[in-house]
């Protein structure tokens, strides 16, 4: 397939997919062949407004189910951005009919549920990932060299994480988020995903050996079977007596901060999961403002594009990268571990430290 253009398969007109519809159109490498909804009028809707944004030279086949989608013998891959308590049969179907898989977070609604994914996706000789954006932002390898120069910051001691919005009028009684049965994880999986992850990035993709997790507010929709977690905290313990906070929230304004702390300085972002829209994005060590050169959404450079178009060049080499899907089932297990946690009146949950995901 090297050389050819990804042609990308979108299940479900959820908001966030117009973005990354935006995103593989940057990405040179990808075009979106199809969509589908539920309905087809849905799906015909949504190619229309994004055509009138973001124009592929063919507008993409609408569908009126999933199962069409995934019966297209020209798609190669496909984006899930379906709620979580529903990606598991879809994920599978998709592996089961030999596409590539870019999934929204969190991938599944427990550790078991991921595991089987995964296998079947590696069964099926396909490509999984999770959508975490900021994993193919440039400023992570320069962040990467500043801890590993063993000056900057020196061996990391404590690392702090929080991402939040404020949820606006309606949110609590339409949206996904608050329906236990779609998204049980909450806040804690919809936000909470990008600390843990963070986290566990900065560490070298070391497992805390303990974990504690407190929900400190739940709320839910009127149709929802229980609550899910609104605003939540959660610590970190690795055998090093490294520390990692997160906070996490659906009640609090926008704030997106992330700072490492070592023996010797420091390292913070202020916008570590969503990027401000410019054309320079920032860290700062030790009080020194560090610039890379990407733009904010939508652009050719931002974080979302290098993620399809990563993907895409993943596939256009005929292999598979092992390290994505281990980089998802790490975070899954953390996040689990960590609302077992909450839900248990803050036990400590232990789990087995790792080491480095392999090569």
């Amino acid at each position: 397939m090297s050389g050819k253009p990804i042609r990308w398969g979108i299940l479900s007109t959820a908001q966030i997919a117009r973005k990354n519809w935006r995103a593989i159109q940057l990405s040179g490498n990808g075009i979106v062949a199809a969509v589908a909804s539920r309905t087809l009028a849905s799906a015909e809707r949504f190619i229309a407004e994004n055509q009138a944004i973001a124009p592929f030279a063919s507008a993409p086949r609408a569908l009126g189910s999933y199962e069409e989608l995934l019966a297209v013998p020209n798609i190669d891959a496909v984006y899930i951005p379906l709620p979580t308590g529903l990606r598991k049969e879809w994920v599978l179907r998709a592996a089961a009919a030999g596409k590539h898989i870019v999934s929204e977070k969190p991938c599944a609604t427990n550790v078991a549920d991921l595991r089987e994914m995964i296998e079947a996706c590696r069964r099926q000789g396909v490509q999984f990932m999770d959508g975490v954006m900021f994993m193919h932002s440039a400023r992570l390898p320069r962040i990467r060299a500043a801890l590993d120069d063993s000056t900057s910051v020196g061996p990391l001691r404590r690392i702090t994480s929080a991402f939040s919005f404020l949820a606006p009028a309606g949110f609590f009684t339409a949206n996904i988020r608050a329906h236990s049965a779609l998204e049980p994880l909450g806040c804690l999986g919809d936000l909470g995903w990008y600390c843990v992850r963070f986290s566990l990035w900065a560490t070298g993709w070391r497992l805390p050996c303990e974990v504690t997790g407190r929900i400190e507010a739940q709320l839910s929709r009127t149709d929802s079977p229980a609550p899910v977690p609104t605003d939540f905290s959660g610590e970190l313990i690795f055998n090093d007596g490294l520390t990692a906070d997160i906070r996490c929230s659906f009640l609090a304004d926008l704030h997106q901060s992330a700072k490492l702390i070592g023996e010797r300085g420091s390292l913070s972002l202020d916008d570590f999961v969503v990027p401000r829209q410019r054309e320079e994005i920032e860290f700062v060590v030790n009080d020194r403002n560090m610039t890379v050169a990407e733009h904010g959404s939508p652009h050719a450079t931002s974080q979302e594009t290098n993620l399809f178009r990563n993907f895409a060049a993943q596939i256009q080499t005929g292999g598979l990268n092992a390290q994505w899907p281990s980089f998802a089932l790490q975070t899954q297990q953390v996040v689990c571990a960590l609302m077992q946690s909450a839900q248990s009146g803050s036990r400590p949950i232990a789990l087995s430290s790792g080491h480095a995901v392999p090569g």
